[in-house]
């Protein structure tokens, strides 16, 4: 069995996850989230498990948190980077359509880009 980081790895250096991804374009998917800290916090677990899942299936590539940004007196709510691969951008937001947040209206805008990796690569995650 393949852990995250060596898939991770892998995908990046061919283009392809072991037989299980076709070769893809990437997409950097960013989530803005709505000004409500309580429903995003009750929510987090559920979003973040299904988070899990599309990696585990192969379509997620990376996820996590953006902070807040603007001036400080009136900051824009945080959000997430998400980077999936897909076919085209359309797809790339469908397939995270079922995302728990998204279903439950947190996420106040959300655009699909396509994205391509030049440099470094994505190691484990640090907590």
């Amino acid at each position: 069995m393949v852990g995250p980081a060596a898939r991770i790895e892998q995908m990046f250096a061919t283009g392809v996850s072991r037989g299980t991804i076709a070769p893809m374009t990437l997409y950097a998917v960013t989530y803005r989230y709505v000004d409500d800290d309580v429903r995003l916090a009750e929510l987090r677990p559920a979003h973040r498990a299904h988070l899990t899942g599309l990696f585990e299936a192969g379509s997620l590539v990376a996820s996590g948190p953006l902070g807040r940004v603007g001036a400080e007196e009136a900051p824009r709510p945080p959000g997430a980077l998400i980077v999936v691969r897909a076919n085209y951008p359309d797809e790339a937001l469908e397939i995270l359509d079922a995302d728990p947040f998204w279903m439950r209206g947190l996420i106040a805008h959300r655009d699909a880009r396509e994205w391509t990796l030049v440099n470094g690569g994505f190691g484990p995650a640090s907590s």
